[in-house]
């Protein structure tokens, strides 16, 4: 199975960026992303985010 929501892109893409079929098949998803502005938006925190945030912002004095 894949990991993309292909209706939900479709519809992103030839109804919100105007694209046409054609035109949506031969995108990337990175290309699509950009064209949409998705890029901008913030990325979904997942674990090595969350260690890294741990690391930088730690209650803890210099124990772990």
């Amino acid at each position: 199975m894949s990991g993309f929501d292909w209706p939900a892109l479709m519809r992103l893409g030839l109804q919100q960026a105007g694209l046409r079929p054609a035109d949506f098949w031969v995108l990337t998803p990175a290309e699509l992303t950009l064209i949409l502005g998705l890029d901008a938006v913030a990325k979904p925190l997942n674990r090595a985010r969350l260690e890294e945030l741990d690391r930088l912002y730690s209650d803890i004095s210099g124990e772990r």
